[in-house]
């Protein structure tokens, strides 16, 4: 049996159960049926259906009409809802992102590192290119973004997988030699550039909080191509820099009242 990082045995069943409603949560719009989900997890049909039954019960699943098919439950949403709330560090930075968005008009988003992937923390939409789904609570391969790379250049190129990585665009970097290429740059500028390697038609720009060593937060403008000239990438850069200068002044140090890892 595994162990949990603080050197605890890892609960079989409750890692089941996270594992469950980790893949469900990843289909998306894309519901599994029994016999997908127990292959996927590699257990017993009857075992994958009791695990299913109790937590549709607890609100954490849901099924169709003919109980054929199943999904995340409400109850991840309201959990989900519950973290950023929570957050002391979500709840600082919220207000710079209205200002950014103000100042720039463009959509400007709040990421955490979590793995390999950045989850989509807060998000203030451009009023000129709104998104049909809202990207807060889902989740984008560190390697591929502007938030990634920004946090991706706080950490030495060692801790870097050595792929190949996954490709979204044709401009996605993929080896982990084209990656800390553009890392190395990264540090240099102070700032990541992410253009068209996540979303074609999309030019964004990261910026690591350093309110804590290394950085699990980052902030980016996301732009259209086609509205991004030289002057407004200059703006779009010096507004950024200092909504990040402000968030770091005023955001809660890690001696607060929880410092969570």
């Amino acid at each position: 049996m595994s162990e949990t990082g603080g050197g605890v045995r890892e609960v079989k069943s409750a890692a089941r159960t996270v594992e469950l409603l980790e893949l469900l949560a990843a289909r998306g719009d894309r519901p599994a049926r029994l016999q997908e989900l127990a292959d996927a997890l590699g257990v017993p049909r009857s075992s994958m259906y009791a695990l299913l039954q109790t937590l549709i019960g607890r609100g954490w699943v849901r099924t169709d009409i003919t109980g054929s098919l199943y999904g995340i439950g409400i109850h991840a949403l309201l959990t989900g809802t519950s973290y950023l709330d929570s957050d002391p560090r979500v709840r600082a930075v919220r207000p710079y992102l209205d200002e950014a968005s103000e100042a720039l008009g463009e959509t400007i988003h709040m990421g955490r590192l979590d793995g390999r992937d950045v989850a989509y923390l807060a998000t203030r939409e451009s009023h000129e290119y709104l998104r049909t789904i809202s990207r807060v609570g889902r989740r984008l391969p560190a390697h591929v973004g502007a938030l990634g790379k920004a946090l991706l250049a706080e950490r030495p190129d060692t801790d870097l997988p050595e792929g190949p990585y996954e490709s979204l665009t044709p401009n996605t970097r993929t080896t982990r030699e084209s990656l800390a290429a553009d890392l190395a740059s990264v540090r240099t500028r102070g700032y990541s550039v992410d253009r068209e390697e996540g979303v074609l038609g999309i030019v964004g720009f990261g910026f690591a909080l350093r309110y804590e060593t290394p950085a699990q937060d980052a902030i980016s403008c996301s732009v259209p191509v086609a509205r991004l000239t030289p002057e407004h990438e200059e703006r779009i850069v010096a507004v950024m820099r200092e909504i990040r200068a402000k968030i770091e002044a005023t955001a809660p140090a890690a001696g607060g009242s929880a410092h969570w890892r």
